[in-house]
């Protein structure tokens, strides 16, 4: 078992309101703070969104920039995209393939590259996409050609949703053969055709572990006949969740059921919505309220939400563990909770949980593309 941070720079209202100039600008440097900070704390993996016009909700839109700067204060965390959109319209292909090479040579091979098609009818119907629907046969073609990029050294192409004459799309990537390639899933199809692919899978679905445990099935399931995409197979699965450590389980308690992580679910359906949409959820501008002690007792024995002393929160990991679970993503600032306590949170839980489930100092990723490299020579 891994671990890894969640970055979308959430900056919810009551912030902006408080101090309009400079709410956003503290946000993204708290996440950067929390970043570094888990570097040094045993986390291995830091992944960041790309998201477009979503007000409070998320404000990275240029996770190309902010990575390889965390990069460079870092010295282990690898650095993921959590998406990357692939849609032409949003991103071209070119432009990615040239982008990821580039963040793959300057972090020297601690790039991991999730890729996605985007949740938010107010994204691509803001880059001129009228219709979802397209977006899965436009993620099909740019992954398919931006692999052809880095092994061609004469590219051309003529296809359905972008065109190019024939050019060397440059740099190719420093990790060979090429750096980790993941996706969003959510469902059952697309955990097997991630699977089937040979693709990492970045689970952004809410729920307790026995909700994902049906879907890594279907993916370890296939992942053993997978005729990959790239030039090795990414057998992972992620999940994401939220964390709270402490000394005292109460004080971690009561911070939980106070720190805005309803809000923010709140503005999950307000824009994700692709995300399946579960009874109960008010329209926007309703919101949840925030959980009551009984409610988060019960999602911290289900497993939905890490919260409590280390012993605690070790118990729910293993819970992840028990059901096929490779990494757990923490959205820790997916809240309003302080900064002092996000970072105690990543100081305890690193030195008193992580070292109970990760042993090995090299990230999974690297042994697995290394293995391939070994096989193959």
């Amino acid at each position: 078992m891994e671990f890894g941070l969640f970055v979308q720079a959430h900056v919810p209202q009551h912030e902006i309101d408080a101090d309009p100039e400079n709410a956003e600008h503290e946000r993204l440097m708290r996440e950067l703070d929390l970043a570094i900070h888990c570097d040094r704390n045993g986390f291995k993996y830091v992944w960041s969104v790309e998201h477009h016009f979503l007000e409070e909700y998320s404000h990275i839109s240029a996770s190309e920039i902010f990575l390889p700067y965390l990069a460079a204060k870092t010295e282990r965390v690898h650095v993921g995209s959590a998406i990357w959109n692939l849609t032409p319209p949003v991103n071209h292909p070119a432009r990615t393939a040239e982008r990821v090479a580039m963040i793959d040579h300057l972090t020297e091979g601690r790039f991991e590259f999730g890729t996605g098609r985007g949740s938010s009818s107010t994204e691509f119907m803001g880059f001129g996409i009228p219709d979802g629907a397209t977006t899965k046969a436009m993620y099909d073609e740019a992954l398919r050609e931006i692999l052809r990029m880095w092994r061609e050294r004469r590219y051309r192409y003529d296809g359905e949703f972008f065109s190019m004459p024939e050019r060397n799309v440059l740099p190719k990537p420093y990790s060979k053969p090429h750096p980790p390639m993941w996706v969003a899933c959510g469902s059952p199809s697309t955990f097997e055709k991630a699977a089937r692919l040979g693709l990492g899978a970045l689970c952004f679905s809410l729920g307790a572990p026995k909700d994902f445990e049906p879907l890594i099935k279907v993916y370890k399931d296939n992942i053993k006949h997978a005729e990959p995409i790239g030039d090795f197979v990414n057998d992972n699965v992620a999940c994401v969740t939220q964390l709270v450590c402490a000394e005292d389980g109460d004080e971690a308690r009561d911070l939980a059921c106070s720190m805005g992580n309803m809000y923010h679910t709140s503005l999950v359906f307000r824009y994700l919505d692709s995300f399946p949409r579960p009874a109960g959820i008010p329209e926007w501008p309703q919101t949840l309220p925030e959980l009551t002690r009984a409610q988060l007792e019960e999602r911290i024995r289900s497993g939905q939400r890490i919260v409590g002393t280390p012993d605690e929160c070790a118990a729910n990991v293993q819970q992840y563990a028990d059901v096929g679970c490779d990494q757990i993503i923490f959205g820790v600032l997916a809240s309003t909770q302080p900064q002092e306590t996000a970072r105690r949170s990543v100081e305890l839980f690193g030195e008193h949980v992580i070292p109970r489930f990760d042993t090995d100092p090299v990230h999974s990723t690297t042994r697995m593309r290394e293995a391939a490299l070994a096989s193959a020579a």
